[in-house]
């Protein structure tokens, strides 16, 4: 079977860091685009960033950028998340994602739609 499984969330106080990691079981990853979503209670589910399958693309959403870093370990089969500069409003359950259509080496959609396949999540608290 095929899974995605999140970790590394957590409480922190504001101002502080986390990395999330979601690792991918039952297929190699290495070729597919992925993703990093966010839901906080009674809100939509959010694009936070993505990346292209060989790491030479990323996009972020604007309320993250330059505060978050998405990267990934291919022969781990492995996306991570830097968060740094936390703020209560980051405040979340973070979901990572694959993207199965093949694109180009640049490419990551930020929809979740593009997205086939979903972890479970992790809870991400931030104190003020």
């Amino acid at each position: 079977q095929v899974h995605l499984v999140e970790s590394g969330g957590g409480l922190v106080q504001a101002g502080g860091s986390l990395r999330l990691s979601c690792a991918g079981s039952g297929r190699s990853f290495s070729r597919n685009a992925m993703g990093w979503f966010r839901q906080a209670p009674g809100k939509e589910r959010e694009f936070v960033a993505a990346i292209s399958w060989s790491a030479s693309g990323t996009s972020y959403a604007d309320s993250v950028k330059g505060r978050f870093t998405i990267s990934r370990d291919n022969a781990k089969n492995t996306v991570y998340l830097q968060m740094n500069s936390l703020k209560p409003e980051d405040t979340a359950v973070y979901y990572c994602a694959a993207d199965m259509t093949l694109h180009t080496n640049d490419y990551a959609a930020t929809w979740a739609r593009a997205y086939e396949y979903w972890g479970q999540g992790t809870q991400v608290t931030v104190s003020s």
